[in-house]
């Protein structure tokens, strides 16, 4: 019985990677001109979308978001979210509606095929290098001003297996009121269940996400930081405490 287990887990390793490559594949001369110019992003961002839920319902995962608010369109924000799993990204397209850009690793780039687009659209960062992090706060202070908003994992990385939320970095929390902008918590429930990094794992099913009421940077200083922090991810906390008492 554990044979077919592992050969099932190796099929839909491989089929993950289809998905994502398929549709790119495919809609690759659009999306080249859906990124050749800044002011097009949004239109990309709608691809983007599609191509997300193509990939969690071909891989069998049937969402739940539950919304205590909804952004306004046309507004900027500030989207964070728990980080446990690669479909992270693909229901963090399918919550939100408002177009953002992604803040990620700059490891990510060296994917075949996504990583093409991945580092044309994302701000990457490498997380080893102070001058690396100054200049995502360039890159997001000019896309904040084209009306766009941003999504950073605060977490820095995906946890240890047996760690249910790791301690958050300061850097989205700074931006955010910097910038003056709404921070939105969404929470991510059954990713690391349904999909994790570890290869022998995983299996269809109903992945759940929140997103919480906003809270606001309005009149907040860079002294504000760490408290913010502290009550963003108590929040996230909280809520993964009681998806995992249900």
């Amino acid at each position: 019985m554990i044979v077919f287990k592992y050969i099932f887990w190796l099929l839909y390793r491989i089929w993950f990677y289809i998905l994502v490559a398929l549709p790119i594949l495919i809609l690759f001369p659009i999306l080249l001109i859906s990124i050749s110019k800044e002011s097009w992003y949004p239109f990309f961002f709608k691809l983007a979308r599609g191509w997300a839920k193509f990939i969690l319902i071909g891989m069998g995962f049937r969402w739940k978001i539950e919304r205590d608010q909804v952004p306004e369109p046309g507004k900027s924000y500030m989207f964070i979210a728990n980080h446990t799993s690669m479909v992270d990204i693909m229901l963090m397209l399918t919550a939100v509606k408002n177009p953002f850009v992604f803040v990620g690793k700059k490891e990510l780039a060296k994917i075949p095929l996504f990583g093409f687009f991945y580092k044309r659209t994302c701000i990457l960062v490498d997380r080893s290098s102070p001058k690396s992090r100054q200049a995502v706060f360039l890159r997001a202070q000019r896309r904040l001003q084209q009306g766009l908003s941003i999504c950073i994992f605060p977490e820095g990385g995906v946890p240890e297996e047996d760690v249910i939320l790791d301690e958050f970095k300061d850097g989205a929390f700074r931006l955010a009121i910097n910038h003056q902008i709404p921070i939105v918590p969404l929470t991510f429930a059954d990713n690391k269940k349904r999909f994790s990094y570890t290869f022998f794992s995983g299996g269809p099913g109903k992945i759940r996400a929140k997103v919480h009421e906003f809270i606001t940077t309005e009149g907040m200083t860079i002294d504000d930081t760490r408290a913010l922090n502290d009550k963003i991810r108590d929040i996230v906390l909280n809520q993964l405490q009681n998806y995992n008492s249900k």
